[in-house]
């Protein structure tokens, strides 16, 4: 028979890292085929693989290193994901649920500790707080089903950070009883750590953020810099005496609104968790599980059925009782009970921190039984909790599917046309259509590239392939599908219009020059031949810095705009930037479109945080920017000639913005107009009024008004020739 002994344990990095990928690669596809949760199934194949199992790996460094890497990641992704406007409005339920799901696992332990384990007072308060705190370890399948910012996730990924801290601190307490210098100064000085260190990474981090994303917009370069505060955030919170998840979610937190869940970056930071680092942690826990302790008979059994027993239920008490007391329906009482059950890494820590203090000789604060106890326990409520909130997020999803649907709208898909030019800024552009598409509708992105047909067709079109090669590779990254196309023209706005027209497309976004010396006006002969030619929406940009560095955008409307039939996609547009943004958006304007702005906003979009200012004349928009910061965006809604909401103001609008705005974040919105392609609209239009009837008509009436004339003027010259 064939002896394989020598073999094994595998110690070789190259092998290590090859079953390691081969577990990543395999268990999802077996754990599907079985339809369990693919969570478990890293976990079972690091007990199976684990010096405890079959001895093929050692839980070496490598375990160590990427398995704290992952707990981070969890934790840090648990927090950049959130909604923070939904953390705001929900603060009070998550302490709620956060001093339960600590207070009544705590209790029970300590008295099952007492009475049933027969513990000392101090061996039962440190099995009480490994017991009332719990990992995220089933969070990555919430992230699958894309239930991140449910209620409930939320609740439950709040509620942990506030166990886990209430459970350090009381462990911080019992190990200080046995450390010569605990007392008074002890407890002064550890809030005056914790204090300072909260302190200063929410002041310092936002600052040195903007500062690097303003000057460097390397995908490589970007990615490192979270990783850097990450892992600074969770090094200087061991250095007051947290656990270091506590400063991962911390920096979560702080970088959460300069990361758009729509980003690249974003895109980045998951794949590469969820690819690499988590697994890791999953297996490496795995490999700390000793299943065979379970036949070995003793009080090992005992203490596991208790603890397992104890431990699900006391979690399963706080998460349903705060889902009755919230009035939640009972698949979020799942999804809370199913998220906050599991232990892993975090217990093992606090169980390793008991069994360094000795409170005699030979004898320690954690013994052997506890902790096998503790290790043993992890696997059950691993499974446990991974099968609860499998089970969870089908039922949330399907309720989802099941509730009546919004008035959907008549496209079947949005088109967003992005003319680009400058490969500095072509990014930029296709960042900010990405930040406004409403992902419900699948929108697809057109970049396009308009060449002159001269003597340097040719060259220009290698730069142009080249370009858009760029842009569709920065989309990819954030998963967002991209059409391209070098197009060649006598004249670059024909070419626009055409490409607009065979592509089907429903606006366009395109950056307003950033060079002087395209043209002495603001906009030039080539704008007001795109704007006046196309009666789709069409948005001019000029982004002076990144996107996500921005804190507010300020818009302002004019009279009559809720009457035009683009406005809700335009409202549409700068909504959904706010959200993905999480900054401000305040609406300047008269009273009737600042009511009806703000109905459509708090129907479609309540977590965003828009303000409504009345602007009584157009004449007073120069005096907006006296209170434009660089970090702010400022928005016009204009309008062409003929229109409902067109004033002669406007005719002022280029001269104003140069005199005013020169330098500023600024966007200019010509919103859709009647005529031809309007059948195809992406947002539904409201039921007119009379009022709006007649504005229409109006309109209508204005609007032919030139092609009358033209066609009256032509038939009288024809009358004279005849004459």
């Amino acid at each position: 028979m064939l002896n394989l002994s020598p073999y094994f344990p595998i110690t070789n990095p190259t092998l290590v890292f090859l079953v390691v990928l081969m577990v990543i690669l395999l268990a999802p596809i077996i754990m599907g085929k079985l339809r369990i949760p693919h969570i478990i199934g890293m976990v079972l194949a690091g007990v199976l693989l684990g010096p405890y199992g079959m001895d093929i790996l050692v839980r070496d460094n490598s375990f160590e290193l990427f398995g704290r890497v992952g707990l981070y990641y969890i934790m840090f992704l648990a927090a950049l994901e959130m909604d923070m406007e939904g953390f705001k409005k929900r603060k009070k339920r998550m302490m709620v649920f956060g001093l339960l799901t600590f207070l009544i696992p705590f209790i029970l332990t300590y008295i099952v500790g007492i009475r049933v384990l027969h513990y000392s007072v101090t061996g039962a308060l440190v099995l009480s707080c490994i017991m009332s705190s719990n990992t995220l370890i089933a969070y990555p399948i919430v992230s699958r089903y894309g239930l991140q910012r449910e209620p409930s996730v939320q609740l439950s990924v709040g509620s942990t950070m506030i166990a886990l801290l209430l459970a350090l601190i009381v462990l911080a307490a019992v190990t200080a009883n046995y450390n010569e210098d605990a007392g008074a100064l002890f407890w002064l000085l550890f809030t005056a750590k914790f204090a300072a260190y909260c302190g200063l990474s929410i002041w310092l981090i936002p600052k040195f953020t903007r500062w690097f994303l303003r000057r460097y917009s390397d995908a490589v370069m970007q990615f490192i810099f979270v990783l850097v505060m990450m892992f600074m955030s969770a090094s200087l919170s061991e250095a007051v005496g947290l656990e270091g998840i506590f400063g991962a979610f911390l920096a979560g937190l702080i970088l959460n609104r300069y990361i758009p869940p729509v980003s690249p970056l974003m895109n980045r930071i998951e794949f590469i968790g969820n690819a690499l680092f988590i697994p890791y942690f999953l297996i490496g826990v795995g490999m700390l599980i000793d299943v065979r302790l379970l036949f070995a008979g003793g009080s090992i059994i005992t203490v596991v059925v208790w603890l397992v027993v104890i431990g699900t239920l006391s979690k399963a008490l706080a998460a349903y009782l705060s889902g009755l007391a919230f009035r939640l329906r009972l698949s979020s009482g799942n999804m809370m009970f199913g998220l906050t059950s599991a232990h892993a890494a975090g217990a093992i820590a606090m169980a390793m921190v008991g069994m360094k203090i000795e409170t005699a000789p030979g004898q320690f604060l954690v013994g052997g039984d506890m902790l096998n106890g503790v290790v043993i326990m992890i696997l059950f409520t691993c499974i446990i909790s991974s099968l609860v909130t499998e089970y969870a997020a089908r039922q949330i999803t399907l309720q989802e599917r099941d509730l009546p649907a919004e008035e959907e709208p008549a496209e079947k898909e949005e088109r967003i046309l992005i003319p680009v030019k400058y490969p500095e800024y072509a990014e930029r552009l296709v960042n900010l259509a990405m930040l406004m598409r409403d992902t419900r509708h699948g929108g697809t992105l057109i970049g396009l590239n308009v060449v002159y047909d001269d003597e340097h067709m040719r060259q220009n079109q290698a730069r142009g392939v080249r370009l858009l090669e760029q842009v569709t590779r920065y989309a990819a990254a954030a998963d967002v599908k991209m059409l391209t196309q070098v197009r060649v023209a006598a004249n670059i706005a024909n070419g626009i219009k055409h490409a607009f027209k065979e592509f089907q497309a429903n606006e366009v976004i395109i950056g307003m020059h950033m060079h002087f010396n395209v043209s002495n006006k603001f906009w030039g002969e080539f704008h007001q031949s795109l704007f006046n030619g196309l009666n789709r929406q069409i948005i001019m940009a000029r982004l002076m810095q990144p996107l996500n560095t921005l804190r507010r955008i300020k818009v302002a409307v004019p009279s009559r705009a809720q009457f035009e039939p683009g406005f809700h996609r335009w409202l549409e547009r700068l909504s959904q930037l706010a959200s993905n943004l999480e900054c401000r958006i305040q609406f300047f304007g008269r009273q009737d479109t600042l009511a009806l702005i703000n109905q459509y906003v708090t129907n479609r979009h309540p977590d965003v945080r828009a303000e409504y200012l009345v602007m009584a004349h157009w004449n007073e928009m120069p005096q907006l920017a006296a209170n434009i910061a660089e970090d702010h965006m400022f928005v016009v809604v204009t309008a062409r000639k003929g229109t409902v909401s067109y004033k002669n103001a406007q005719e002022r609008l280029p001269e104003e913005l140069t005199k005013y705005f020169s330098g500023k974040n600024l966007m200019i919105i010509f919103p859709d107009q009647y005529g031809a392609g309007m059948d195809s609209m992406t947002f539904a239009e409201p039921q007119h009024t009379e009022e709006q009837s007649f504005y229409k008509s109006l309109s209508d009436w204005l609007h032919s008004m030139p092609t009358k004339l033209k066609n009256a003027a032509a038939q009288w010259k024809w009358r004279r020739k005849r004459k």
